[in-house]
């Protein structure tokens, strides 16, 4: 981990662009390798965010871990695509086998599966495509043949509270054509999680013309990191009959981490949870997963051809559980970090940002600055200046200016969260490598260039414009 480069050069788009110009500019005769990787790392690396350093505090991104690494390059060289035993008879069984273990692993059960995907995104489309076929498979259509033309019934809803990761369900309801507005947002709570009784009260009520066939909450919120009451949404769920879905995407990886499970009780009840271990695991992108309590509900999504993946075929056929008919061995990079790690390794891995932000959320309650949003759950802090008497929008446009003169200067990067209607600053620590001195020196950057901001509001209150950062 390095602290003494930039995070990234800082220039504006324009430089940047400018910097690229050079090396999209197509000719007929090709370059030598050695001037490629000169105008390489003169053009672009300077502009690329160092995901190795410990300023880097923005978003879900760490370095490739060097297991994981050595297995990404054995798979360029070898089979990229494992969507079937005929291209891949290793690769597939691979597939196979790694998410069998994986459902032990988190225990999701005996008769759970998984699958690989291209994303967190595409995972959870998958699986309220699943929840809107299970809902369908007892009317007098065919989903998969028909579509919704036939549908004759109330508006096919699906219940998410607002901090369920909004634009991958945005995607994923607009692909099925269901539009947005078949999202119904269910009201949080204090600590930012899915409200229990407010979804009990929704899912009673008959008076908004429609059904909700699929409940999405979250382990880990892409803006706070809260996890919401799974146990409770899984049990009201059943009882209702609904397919529950858990984004996992961010925070499942910290199901390993034994004092943490508690967090996590009742995600082995869910219909069916997402998780990236390109997240907390530092895999290569793309690994994504999705899980399913039933391994039959897979069979669903199989599209059986007459060149692969037939009907009577041999071997393992991972294309069969999700839509991409050319897929990545993103399994093998996985499985040889996890072996070469071993357990133990792997949660005092996910446990090092989780022990850096709790130090950090301590000291942030000792300054008469800042003040915690929300006590964090996980590995995400969200903070705010103290000042009572800016209001809101001066506040959101404060809190905004900081993070963008922060970010600018190239040395590090923060980012912003909009939480019932407020504009915080978010610091996020993924990386194994964080402490919570790095995080300090953010926030003290916070501090000091929150100072700037609202002294240049003065002047620019009193008639004098600041000089332009």
């Amino acid at each position: 981990m390095n602290k003494a480069i930039p995070v990234f050069s800082g220039e504006a788009v324009e430089k940047i662009e400018q910097s690229l110009l050079e090396l999209v500019s197509f000719e007929v005769s090709g370059i030598s390798h050695e001037r490629l990787t000169t105008m390489l790392q003169r053009c672009l690396l300077p502009h690329l965010m160092r995901y190795d350093s410990t300023s880097f505090q923005s978003h879900f991104n760490y370095t490739i871990e060097e297991a994981a690494k050595t297995a990404a390059h054995l798979v360029l060289d070898y089979n990229q695509n494992v969507t079937n035993w005929q291209v891949s008879p290793g690769g597939s069984t691979l597939e196979t086998l790694c998410c069998r273990e994986l459902c032990k692993l988190f225990g999701m059960g005996s008769e759970a599966d998984a699958t690989f995907t291209y994303s967190g995104t595409y995972a959870n489309q998958e699986a309220i495509y699943l929840a809107l076929r299970r809902f369908t498979s007892g009317r007098k259509f065919s989903l998969a043949q028909r579509g919704l033309q036939d549908y004759q019934g109330p508006r096919l809803l699906v219940a998410a509270s607002s901090e369920v990761h909004h634009l991958s369900l945005i995607h994923a309801v607009r692909m099925l054509g269901l539009g947005e507005d078949s999202i119904v947002q269910i009201p949080l709570d204090k600590k930012f999680r899915m409200s229990v009784p407010a979804l009990q009260t929704i899912l009673a009520d008959t008076s908004n013309n429609g059904t909700v066939f699929c409940v999405a909450c979250s382990a880990g919120t892409t803006q706070t990191g809260a996890v919401d009451p799974i146990q409770g949404i899984s049990e009201l769920c059943i009882k209702k009959g609904i397919w529950l879905h858990v984004d996992g995407a961010y925070g499942f990886a910290y199901r390993l981490i034994p004092e943490l499970k508690s967090l996590f009780e009742g995600v082995e009840l869910a219909d069916s949870v997402s998780w990236d271990p390109h997240k907390q695991l530092c895999m290569p992108i793309p690994t994504s997963m999705l899980f399913v309590k039933r391994r039959e509900d897979f069979n669903m999504m199989s599209v059986h051809g007459n060149y692969f993946n037939e009907l009577d075929g041999i071997g393992h056929n991972p294309g069969l559980k999700s839509p991409p008919t050319s897929r990545p061995m993103s399994v093998l990079p996985l499985v040889v970090s996890l072996r070469a790690l071993g357990l133990r390794k792997v949660i005092e891995r996910l446990r090092a940002p989780i022990a850096a932000i709790g130090e950090c959320a301590r000291e942030i309650k000792k300054l008469s600055d800042l003040r915690l949003v929300v006590e964090p759950n996980l590995g995400i802090l969200c903070l705010e200046l103290a000042q009572n008497n800016l209001e809101l929008e001066i506040a959101n446009r404060v809190h905004s200016e900081i993070q963008a003169r922060i970010t600018a200067g190239g040395l590090r990067t923060l980012s912003k969260a909009l939480l019932n209607g407020r504009l915080v600053l978010r610091l996020v620590a993924i990386s194994p490598d964080i402490t919570a001195s790095d995080l300090m020196e953010t926030v003290n950057e916070i501090r000091r260039v929150a100072a700037e901001v609202l002294t240049d509001r003065e002047k620019i209150q009193g008639g004098t414009r600041p000089p332009r950062h």
